[in-house]
């Protein structure tokens, strides 16, 4: 136990040592703009998962999303979300919300999905070219399917249940820009389940900027707490 409270506090530590880059989080999107993201992990346990982000700006506080993802056992989620900010666009410091609806595909089933989101930001200033850091709170409910069989008399009867399974997660991230091309991603992500043990993961990345509207993105997710197995992270950035 003392180990991986160690091993957490000092990823912590690594994570509030590691600009300002079009990301995900509680900055609204200019009216009009588009930014997208594909991404794709895969681990030792030869687990792997890709997905697609999309923002559109509505207006100066309004921003609408779109998420797909995928994974190697056949689950496939999608979820149309929209998000407010919370702030009057003063201050060092962002506030938004989101909610989101969709569906995911499981085991041949396709099941309602929802999201609740609270995600706090601030930028700041640095020897290099600035940066920034979040904090973004979810909880996500999807419907699970589960039978139980009873007997009546002689006879036995199957019964389906919808029911609810609940996901928190809390997601801690902090940018820096050394070099006006490239960028330094860390981000600790935490995430509990009523089916399955605690998790805590450190996903480190570089992001590069190359010719266009484009940006690579490759990385490590390191597990820290929980059954989770090291994996390897591609992705671009895409913002027009």
């Amino acid at each position: 136990m003392g180990t991986t409270v160690t091993r957490l506090f000092g990823a912590c530590l690594f994570w509030l040592m590691a600009a300002s880059l079009a990301s995900a989080g509680p900055w609204p999107r200019d009216p009009g703009q588009v930014f997208v993201a594909f991404s794709g992990e895969h681990d030792k346990a030869r687990n792997s998962h890709l997905g697609l982000y999309l923002e559109y700006g509505l207006s100066r506080h309004r921003v609408l999303g779109f998420e797909l993802g995928h994974t190697d056992v056949g689950e496939t989620t999608a979820m149309l979300w929209y998000q407010k900010s919370l702030d009057g666009g003063q201050g060092p410091y962002r506030l938004s919300y989101s909610m989101g609806f969709g569906a995911i595909r499981r085991d041949g089933e396709i099941l309602p999905l929802s999201q609740a989101a609270l995600m706090l930001g601030r930028g700041f200033s640095g020897p290099w070219d600035g940066g920034w850091m979040t904090a973004e709170a979810r909880v996500k409910v999807a419907g699970k399917t589960e039978e139980v069989t009873v007997r009546d008399g002689l006879t036995q009867v199957e019964y389906a249940y919808l029911t609810p399974e609940i996901v928190g997660k809390l997601d801690l991230t902090v940018g820096i820009r050394p070099q006006p091309a490239w960028a330094l991603v860390n981000q600790l992500r935490l995430e509990t389940r009523k089916d399955s043990d605690f998790q805590a993961k450190l996903a480190s990345s570089v992001v590069y900027d190359i010719p266009g509207p484009a940006r690579l993105e490759a990385g490590v997710i390191v597990p820290l707490v929980g059954p989770s197995e090291p994996a390897i992270k591609i992705g671009t950035w895409l913002e027009f």
